[in-house]
């Protein structure tokens, strides 16, 4: 073993193969992996992991700012409540954000995502200018202050400054209310090289761009993003929100003749890059294009669930090829073993069966969604996280094996263990991304600091 290289080696752990014991994690200054050997004697003078090693998982969406508002759309104010509904709630809690309160609201955010086992994000960052509309000083002003909330805390970033421009298909007039997300792709494309001029992409941070959705964008407007991203990025992600709601997908049938899944296939090149954010309302042809395409399907069930989305068709793009991450959106629940949860309880309820998104070849369910979630979640990240090999980014979970979840059960246990048991507290011991151990017994080193911020940042919103 080098001497410029750091080690930890752990009994137990979880690599692309599978369950492996006597693993020794070799990573250099940078927080990469250089070595992850099984079967091995520990080396003398290593520190020893007090449990099991897991990946850490990539979220892969995220509205940082929407934390802050959880829990306070739980009424009925309409008739009829639904996305929409909860979407103009959305629009005046984000009228009174400010640049002091989106970097403590997205601090403590990521602090609880790392403590829950999340060590990157995606996020889709779209509240761009001051309240009234007008561009900051520096146009970058706040998704700066979300990259520095991100670094504060110690997780991975991957950038997505999302292009808004309408508010319907057809080009119609944005609203009032969406006066802090609107730029042109030139804008947009612009405030995105200021922030990584500002804030330069490292082990822990990238960038890409999202445009926000059909109805947000035109054609036009989405080529020119596309070729201005390719002009400086090239190869790097994009992300879309494309066909959460019913209401979306009829308005694009009226407008374009196409679904709007099959309309974005037939008109990009649709890849590996880019990341399909809920997809939920997709029929059978488009959920085999889109699985065959290696696009990422980006799966968020606690906010679809808390939105009253939908299901998306999970068991027939998986057994497709299909390519799956999970994310926490609005964040009314920031916890990767919920998300899987919800969404194989979601097939079962809906086809009423159990193990509905088991295979062949991963028969127990929560291994084939955590297998599944880490590479899409990685995939959609543009950033080589997601597994303990080589060359990856040294994030890794550290599981409390004299948790309930897990005490008594055997290896190939531990997983359907921490998914689908809910006793209360965490089984995640220890959480480090780049190879630094940011989360210890449960608490994030920065936790009462950055859990003060916020509460000062909440209690000014609500004045």
């Amino acid at each position: 073993m080098r001497n410029d290289r750091h080690a930890l080696f752990a009994a137990h752990a979880y690599l692309p193969q599978g369950w492996r014991r006597d693993v020794l994690l070799e990573w250099n200054d940078e927080g990469i992996l250089e070595a992850v050997t099984p079967g091995v004697a520990a080396p003398a003078g290593v520190g020893h992991a007090d449990g099991p090693i897991v990946p850490g998982m990539p979220n892969l969406h995220s509205h940082a700012f929407q934390r802050a508002m959880a829990g306070l759309a739980e009424y009925r104010a309409h008739a009829s409540e639904n996305f929409w509904s909860w979407r103009d709630l959305m629009y005046r809690f984000a009228a009174r954000i400010t640049p002091e309160r989106l970097e403590a609201i997205a601090r403590w955010l990521y602090v609880e995502m790392l403590k829950a086992g999340y060590t990157s994000v995606c996020e889709f960052h779209y509240v761009h200018h001051a309240q009234d509309g007008s561009r900051y000083a520096n146009a970058a002003e706040l998704g700066q202050r979300v990259v520095d909330a991100a670094a504060q805390a110690g997780i991975g970033m991957t950038m997505l400054p999302v292009l808004y421009q309408y508010s319907g298909f057809g080009k119609r007039e944005p609203r009032p209310d969406q006066r802090r997300f609107l730029n042109t792709p030139e804008s947009l494309l612009d405030l995105l090289l200021t922030l990584r001029r500002e804030r330069p992409a490292n082990g822990a941070l990238a960038y890409g761009v999202a445009p926000h959705s059909l109805r947000a964008v035109s054609e036009a407007s989405l080529r020119a993003l596309l070729h201005g991203l390719d002009a400086h990025l090239p190869g790097a992600p994009i992300h879309i929100h494309i066909a959460e709601q019913t209401g979306e997908v009829d308005e694009c049938v009226a407008a374009t003749g196409r679904r709007p899944v099959a309309w974005l296939l037939d008109r990009f090149d649709v890849g590996a890059r880019w990341c399909l954010v809920h997809a939920t309302h997709v029929d059978e042809a488009e959920a085999a294009a889109l699985a065959a395409s290696g696009a990422v399907a980006g799966l968020c069930p606690t906010t679809e669930a808390n939105l009253g989305d939908g299901l998306f068709p999970a068991r027939r793009y998986l057994d497709s090829n299909g390519c799956i991450g999970i994310g926490s959106d609005s964040h009314v629940a920031v916890d990767w073993r919920a998300e899987l949860r919800l969404l194989e309880y979601g097939q079962r309820l809906m086809l009423r069966q159990r193990n509905v998104l088991a295979s062949e070849a991963r028969p127990q369910v929560a291994d084939r969604l955590f297998h599944a979630a880490l590479a899409g979640g990685a995939r959609a990240s543009g950033r080589a996280v997601g597994a303990l090999a080589p060359g990856c980014r040294a994030d890794w979970l550290i599981l409390d094996v004299a948790h309930p979840s897990l005490h008594g059960r055997e290896p190939g246990d531990w997983l359907s263990g921490i998914v689908f048991c809910e006793h209360g507290g965490t089984p995640i011991a220890e959480v480090h991304t780049g190879g630094r151990r940011v989360v210890h017994e449960g608490r994030h080193e920065d936790e009462d600091e950055a859990y003060a911020a916020y509460r000062e940042a909440v209690a000014q919103l609500k004045a």
